[in-house]
């Protein structure tokens, strides 16, 4: 996994009957403020998800089913091609990956990860606030057809991402994310059988330390 901070988003589901136009300023800020507000009204959301980081000519993909929590819970657990599991309570994070004799623990605010940021999708950062140059990209197709693309630059990591993708449905749902670096290589985050607002306990969110697992506190490179 190539480490970067990202910085991305969070939805109303107006702005196609009020005139949305492709690659215009108006209709990129309708379409934020939409998101945004989307995602404000949240308190959980469940989604399977597909991971694929392209660079070095390499390519890995990876697959499972994600839980997000307000304020700042995350659960990450990977099925396939190996059981691993990326924990966050708001405050520590852990990485464990099955079968190991250790697991990784950092404090969230010290966390350089790409899966980090995704919590904006709880409502925690504005959209047109965070990306500047927002705009539609034009230039790219749609992983679903009917979404739109926005891209823009996280602000003040101009020389650690040279972008960010993000699909939208028709829904105002965000259905793809993808962070591009500057030397080319990128990770992409699809989400797929999407739940708002389900039940899902604060245990969820808890690391139990299995038996015989040693802890390692300090940063960690999944």
């Amino acid at each position: 996994m190539q480490l970067s901070t990202l910085i991305l988003v969070s939805c109303l589901s107006i702005f196609f009957g009020a005139g949305f136009s492709p690659g215009s300023s108006l209709g990129v800020t309708a379409l934020a403020r939409a998101v945004d507000e989307h995602y404000n009204q949240l308190r959980t959301l469940q989604a399977e998800f597909t991971e694929v980081y392209r660079g070095a000519g390499v390519e890995r993909t990876e697959s499972g089913t994600l839980w997000l929590k307000k304020p700042g819970k995350m659960r990450w657990e990977y099925r396939s091609p190996r059981e691993k599991l990326f924990l966050s309570d708001g405050k520590s994070v852990w990485l464990y990956v099955k079968g190991d004799r250790q697991v990784r623990k950092t404090a969230a605010k010290q966390l350089d990860d790409v899966r980090s940021p995704l919590a904006f999708m709880l409502g925690k950062l504005k959209l047109e606030k965070e990306l500047q140059g927002l705009s539609t990209a034009v230039d790219l197709s749609p992983w679903m057809a009917g979404d739109t693309l926005l891209r823009g630059v996280p602000r003040g990591m101009e020389d650690r991402i040279s972008g960010v993708v993000v699909e939208i449905t028709p829904q105002q749902q965000i259905a793809r994310i993808v962070i591009e670096e500057p030397d080319g290589a990128s990770t992409e985050f699809r989400f797929e059988q999407q739940r708002e607002n389900a039940d899902v306990s604060d245990g969820e969110f808890r690391f139990e330390t299995p038996a015989g697992v040693e802890v390692i506190d300090g940063g960690f490179n999944p």
